[in-house]
């Protein structure tokens, strides 16, 4: 069973819903997914163990949305694998040894990702900055958590950088790291006790370019250096999420460089259990009129 935020054809609402056995339901008097991250875990099984009466349409016929909404934050994990902390030396211009440090420390790196109205959905185009040469898909399992702390659900999170930039100067991590088109988040969340063990999770990336693979590779979340609960502890620990926070949890697959996203790629992840997360790339920002939709409807 899987948590999903979607629309229906002629519909502008988002909705809740349950998905299972490639059916969706819809959970009624369930406005937002927000609302669920305010419930603790135990009331939230209860909740979503109940069953809803009304038809279920099949998956084919709804649009899944991005699984976020109302004032949930998205934040990430950075420097949480070996193989991300390599990278992150290699690109580094002034500040290698920055990275070495924080693999090791007691402190994770932790920095804010995008707002929900931002994060881009299943099938929704994901953007690389006009004014960087060298751009990538970080992979990630991110973190459902709600807003006592408790993580609730899992979903995918596709953590897109600029190399490039922050390659120059750690301090330009914000720019590196948020911008438009920089999180996809999808394709649903799935329930936190609907999965075994967060930490032997396969994870796999394939970016297609003209028909083709581009670029492809496995690892899994057993490499993780770090514990889930050590990284949300460190998040809650200065800041209140009332509405609840997803948490990527950093990348254990980076593309070498010189390689690059380019405009018309598609980046496709699949994390074990959770699902596959799909999305075009797009080079620079949209016009005026294709901006993404506005802030009462994240992900639309």
């Amino acid at each position: 069973m899987n948590i999903v935020r979607y629309q229906v054809d002629g519909a502008p609402d988002a909705l809740v819903g349950r998905h299972a056995d490639g059916e969706v339901t819809e959970l009624r008097g369930v406005a937002s997914l927000a609302e669920l991250w305010r419930l603790p875990l135990a009331e939230l099984r209860d909740r979503l163990a109940r069953p809803e009466p009304g038809p279920a349409l099949p998956l084919a016929r709804v649009r899944l949305l991005a699984p976020v909404d109302g004032t949930t934050e998205v934040w990430a994990s950075g420097v949480t694998y070996r193989v991300s902390r390599e990278a992150r030396v290699e690109e580094s211009e002034r500040a290698a040894d920055v990275y070495q440090l924080v693999y090791d420390a007691d402190r994770p790196e932790l920095f804010f990702k995008s707002a929900a109205w931002r994060v881009r959905g299943p099938g929704q185009d994901i953007g690389v900055r006009a004014d960087s040469e060298v751009d990538v898909p970080e992979p990630e399992l991110a973190l459902v958590v709600n807003r006592f702390g408790e993580i609730v659900g899992y979903t995918i999170c596709d953590d897109v950088s600029s190399r490039t930039i922050e390659g120059e100067n750690p301090l330009y991590l914000p720019q590196a790291k948020i911008y438009f088109g920089a999180c996809a988040l999808g394709p649903w969340i799935t329930p936190a006790w609907e999965v075994p063990d967060p930490y032997d999770l396969d994870i796999a990336l394939t970016i297609t370019r003209d028909g083709a693979t581009a670029w492809q590779g496995t690892a899994g979340t057993s490499l993780l250096h770090r514990r889930l609960d050590e990284l949300v502890g460190y998040l809650m620990r200065g800041d209140v999420h009332p509405d609840g926070v997803v948490l990527s949890t950093g990348t254990c697959l980076v593309p070498p460089t010189p390689f690059s996203l380019r405009d018309g790629d598609t980046v496709q992840i699949t994390v074990g259990s959770i699902g596959t997360l799909a999305n075009p790339v797009r080079r620079g920002l949209p016009g005026p009129a294709e901006d993404g939709g506005t802030p009462p409807l994240a992900g639309r």
